[in-house]
């Protein structure tokens, strides 16, 4: 990452040197889990749509730690692998909008509140921004969906990471209602998080 662009990195001090932590991302760009990877101050353990780990895709990605899900189906081993690597003090990396998309948390799935209340580890917000070329437009398109070039080499992206909190409300449930409620919160945070990191990089 740091050959081929000029990533920018503020506030990777407030990932917890140590324990289990989640970082949620915004995905907007093949490239932005990557980027994160190359950046974060701890190794970090995405959960990773099964069709990418192909060929030698296949070893180097679970070699590097990376975490094989079908996302059709509900992926039982994939949970437990997750939920292992906070039982460890790992990091894990998550795309709360599921998917590739405009990258704004407009709109999340419920996946990532499961993790953060079943394991109790923090959430920290990670905003990439600049990977879809400038103001969101890529090759004339604003904020399009299926974006294939990649960012200008030697281009500046930046890699923002807010405070940590944590998801679960003080009573600790892990009803479907208190999954709910906690998905609601964690929206919240993500959005307030992208748009001060907009704020800060002038993004």
């Amino acid at each position: 990452m740091h050959t081929l662009w000029r990533p920018r990195v503020l506030g990777a001090w407030r990932v917890p040197a140590t324990g289990p932590v989640i970082l949620a991302v915004n995905h907007a760009h093949n490239i932005d889990g990557p980027m994160l990877m190359g950046t974060a101050p701890r190794p970090v353990h995405f959960l990773i749509k099964q069709e990418a780990f192909v060929g030698p895709l296949d070893p180097f990605l679970t070699g590097i730690g990376q975490l094989k899900v079908d996302r059709e189906n509900a992926d039982r081993t994939a949970i437990s692998n997750a939920l292992a690597v906070l039982e460890n003090g790992g990091v894990l990396g998550i795309f709360p909008e599921g998917t590739r998309g405009e990258g704004d948390f407009a709109s999340i799935r419920g996946g990532l509140a499961y993790f953060a209340v079943r394991s109790g580890a923090p959430i920290v917000p990670v905003a990439v921004l600049g990977t879809t070329g400038r103001d969101g437009r890529e090759d004339g398109a604003r904020g399009g969906r299926l974006i294939r070039a990649l960012p200008p080499l030697r281009s500046r992206v930046d890699v923002v990471f807010g405070d940590a909190f944590a998801a679960g409300d003080a009573g600790g449930r892990r009803t479907r209602k208190a999954l709910d409620e906690a998905t609601v919160r964690i929206q919240e945070r993500l959005t307030a998080h992208l748009e001060n990191a907009r704020r800060l990089t002038g993004r």
